[in-house]
């Protein structure tokens, strides 16, 4: 029998709405009652510290160990790709399970993939960068007809009878789909007990040719087909107008709808360079220039439309940053304050793997080489903590465990039973645990430094076993487990 506890920190347990500085006890991988604590425990001393469940990561593209070694320096204990998943879902859950994960991970059934199979011929593998080289294959990006819609629906029905979390669906990438082609996908979800993921399309403020406006197609599926529907960084589809965006939420929750949504604290998006939304011609949209991208990880500034055209024809799939908003500007920081002040807003990264400057996208090497990403992959939990929590206040300490480990693990509760023990810190529940400096706890990546690891967490377990202990990582750590539906 394994006992840790620790001692004498503030804990914080959102599920039980409970604040009060006490002992926790970590037993065999689960909370345990701390009045039955051994002589022989292992103590934490937690003085002065905050202590809480670990955070969980909807919106994780990682699927790393580099990555998730980045992550848990921000807090995370469940790291999982919902919005895009990945395909085959057997094969990428039995993957991680072999070459071993620090935290816990899972994957939704990827719409994408399946669509890339029956539309444009290229077989799935199980890696975010499979997908981003569908992103400007013309195929792809057609509509389906009913009977190649039938074989990726028969395919998604295949991926959720293999454990997937629900139906990743990056519509926004396919701007010129049928919308009916959503509407059959959140059916599917729906007799399936399990949500949808959605990357919507744009909003009709920015673009007013949209075939059906983003906000509006996620809220109407909702409502008529009655599945739980999970909006990804509203933010960064929104842009400007993410005032509108959440009140078409609010709207469509209160009419008894099921709708969840999330959103990164950062101006800057990033994605495939291929993706539909950055052509040349479509920039506009966003109110952007070419000099608004920048590749990773060369950090090469687009010049001008001649050279976007010529990287989105060689390298679709190729990572890049995408200036949205800008931080400095008062404007633009109010918008992205006011998005974390709705009291429904979760926290989820959009964490990319990184890309090391041999190439590679993985290595058990600590600390890390040479390498580029977003810096919300290894920042976003620590930079919400800090401006919301410390310097502005718009969180106290259990709103910010609610917005970053009860709610998001809240979404899978109905469909993934170990969800239910996650997210809270209730006798019973997993032992994902952080526990963090509540005056250092602060973000460390820049554009410049992406892989910078955030500062402040001093201990932190992945069911009930140490994977950060005293400010350093231990690099044997894997206890990381799969959640499946």
């Amino acid at each position: 029998m394994t006992e840790i506890v620790i001692r004498g920190g503030r804990v914080i347990d959102p599920g039980a709405g409970t604040d009060e500085v006490r002992d926790l006890l970590v037993r065999d991988g689960s909370i345990a009652d701390p009045a039955s604590v051994s002589e022989g425990a292992v103590v934490v001393d937690a003085t002065g510290l905050v202590v809480g469940p670990g955070f969980v990561d909807v919106h994780s593209h990682v699927n790393t160990v580099a990555g998730q070694r980045l992550q848990a320096f921000d807090g995370v204990t469940t790291a999982l790709d919902l919005e895009i998943g990945l395909m085959p879902v057997a094969v990428a859950l039995q993957r991680a399970a072999e070459e071993g994960r620090p935290l816990n991970y899972g994957y939704s059934a990827s719409w994408a993939a399946a669509r890339g199979l029956v539309l444009a011929g290229v077989e799935p593998v199980p890696d975010l960068a499979g997908v981003l080289a569908l992103m400007g294959n013309e195929h792809w990006q057609a509509s389906s007809s009913p009977v190649q819609r039938d074989r990726w629906l028969d395919l998604l029905s295949g991926e959720l009878a293999d454990g997937a979390l629900g139906i990743g669906v990056p519509i926004g990438y396919t701007p010129r789909a049928e919308p009916s082609e959503f509407l059959h996908v959140a059916r599917l979800a729906g007799g399936n007990g399990v949500p949808v993921f959605a990357h919507v399309r744009n909003l009709i403020e920015a673009d007013p040719d949209v075939v059906v406006d983003g906000a509006d197609e996620v809220t109407a599926a909702a409502a008529e087909t009655g599945v739980a529907m999970h909006y990804c960084h509203v933010n960064s589809t929104s842009g400007r107008h993410v005032e509108r965006a959440l009140g078409t939420i609010h709207a469509a929750v209160a009419a008894g709808s099921r709708v969840t949504y999330e959103a990164y604290p950062y101006g800057t998006a990033c994605t495939g360079i291929g993706a539909a939304f950055l052509a040349p011609e479509r920039l506009h949209v966003w109110g952007l220039k070419p000099h608004n991208l920048v590749l990773l990880p060369s950090g090469e500034r687009i010049a001008d439309a001649a050279r976007l055209r010529e990287v989105r024809a060689a390298t679709p799939g190729a990572l890049c940053l995408i200036e949205i908003l800008d931080e400095t500007d008062p404007s633009d920081r109010a918008l992205l304050e006011g998005t974390f002040a709705d009291p429904g807003t979760i926290v989820a990264s959009d964490a990319l793997p990184v890309t090391f400057n041999d190439g590679t996208r993985d290595t058990r090497q600590w600390p890390l080489p040479e390498g580029a990403t977003h810096p919300r992959t290894a920042g976003t939990f620590a930079k919400a903590l800090r401006r919301f929590v410390r310097e502005t206040g718009i969180w106290d300490w259990p709103e910010a465990f609610r917005r970053c480990s009860y709610l998001p693990a809240r979404l899978l509760d109905a469909h993934a039973p170990a969800a239910r023990r996650k997210g809270h810190l209730g006798i019973g529940a997993d032992a994902d645990v952080v526990v963090l400096d509540p005056d250092r706890v602060t973000d460390q990546a820049t554009v410049l430094a992406s892989t910078a690891p955030s500062h402040g967490v001093r201990h932190l377990l992945v069911n009930g076993e140490p994977v950060i202990h005293d400010g350093e990582l231990l690099p044997d750590a894997y206890p990381g487990r799969a959640l499946r539906s």
